[in-house]
């Protein structure tokens, strides 16, 4: 199974939204996508924290 290029998953969101949609509720939920692609991204790159190293961080344990 081939990755959808960032162009079909872009038309891809648009065309899910409501039909009462604003441009704004389009570019909210492009950016939500480039956020998760970037995340996804990280992932494959193993730019990862474990959850135990965050709480270490952050002093919750």
């Amino acid at each position: 199974m081939t990755e959808a290029s960032p162009k079909e998953l872009a038309l891809k969101a648009v065309e899910q939204l409501p039909d009462d949609a604003t441009l704004e509720d389009a570019m909210e939920q492009l950016y939500l996508l480039e956020k998760i692609e970037r995340g996804r991204e990280d992932v494959r790159l193993g730019r990862t924290v474990s959850h135990d190293e965050v709480q270490r961080r952050f002093g919750l344990r």
